[in-house]
């Protein structure tokens, strides 16, 4: 494997600028894939994992990236569990989220002149252009690869969003969520989304976990067994808390 580090030899500001760029693809990595540890990140990378550190340790002490313990989903074996680094909401407004307080006033002013059903209608009228978009992708895409056509969909929208395989289901990951302070004071944005995924897959899926409820990843999962009918826009598919 090849390595990459900042050479000794350059000028100091060539040296500085080096670091700083490599710190960006370390948080965007993050950003991109999830939360990860330092040896992924290495490997990923193509860096040595002391320089990982030490740039995990810098957006460390700036306080844009944050580390926990591995989620594990099923038994957990022995010993403890990884150390992963995901990024804070100071490192995801580095990314240049797309939402602000204009648009959190705003749904607070349509909740307190009609209630959480006008905010549940305007986030399935947001969601609506984006059903219609990717609803010929995933009517064209075999039974086996709808998730995976959404996955890119959903990337190319900003999402980051990739598929891995849970037992005999699917789950469907999103690293990124351009809107996940909103949607954390209103959580019907999550649960139009949800709907929508439902309508596209033509399955009940369940959202197991939000960006804008502290997650690292918004994580869906798609039940493997036979198409069911999808949720009505009645029929909200609620949002683990």
């Amino acid at each position: 494997m090849k390595t990459r580090d900042v050479p000794s030899d350059l000028p100091q500001g060539s040296a500085r600028a080096r670091d700083e760029s490599t710190r960006d693809r370390v948080a965007r990595s993050i950003l991109t894939n999830g939360p990860s540890s330092a040896a992924v990140l290495a490997e990923r990378l193509e860096l040595t994992p002391a320089a990982v550190r030490r740039h995990l340790d810098h957006l460390l002490g700036e306080g844009l990236v944050e580390s926990r313990e591995e989620r594990v989903y099923g038994p957990r074996g022995r010993g403890r569990p990884a150390k992963v680094f995901v990024l804070t909401d100071s490192g995801r407004h580095a990314f240049h989220q797309a939402y602000d307080d204009l648009a959190a006033t705003a749904l607070r002013f349509i909740a307190e002149a009609g209630g959480d059903q006008a905010v549940a209608e305007f986030a399935r009228q947001r969601v609506a252009e984006v059903e219609d978009r990717y609803r010929e992708l995933l009517d064209a895409a075999p039974e086996g690869e709808k998730a995976e056509v959404l996955a890119q969909a959903l990337s190319s929208d900003g999402y980051a969003a990739s598929t891995q395989q849970a037992g005999v289901g699917e789950q469907l990951c999103q690293h990124h969520c351009p809107v996940a302070h909103v949607a954390e004071q209103f959580p019907q944005l999550c649960e139009a989304e949800t709907e929508v995924f439902s309508r596209l897959l033509g399955k009940h899926v369940q959202r197991l976990a939000t960006i804008a409820h502290g997650d690292g990843v918004c994580t869906t999962h798609i039940p493997g067994s036979q198409p069911v009918s999808p949720v009505s826009d009645g029929e909200s598919a609620r949002t683990a808390r």
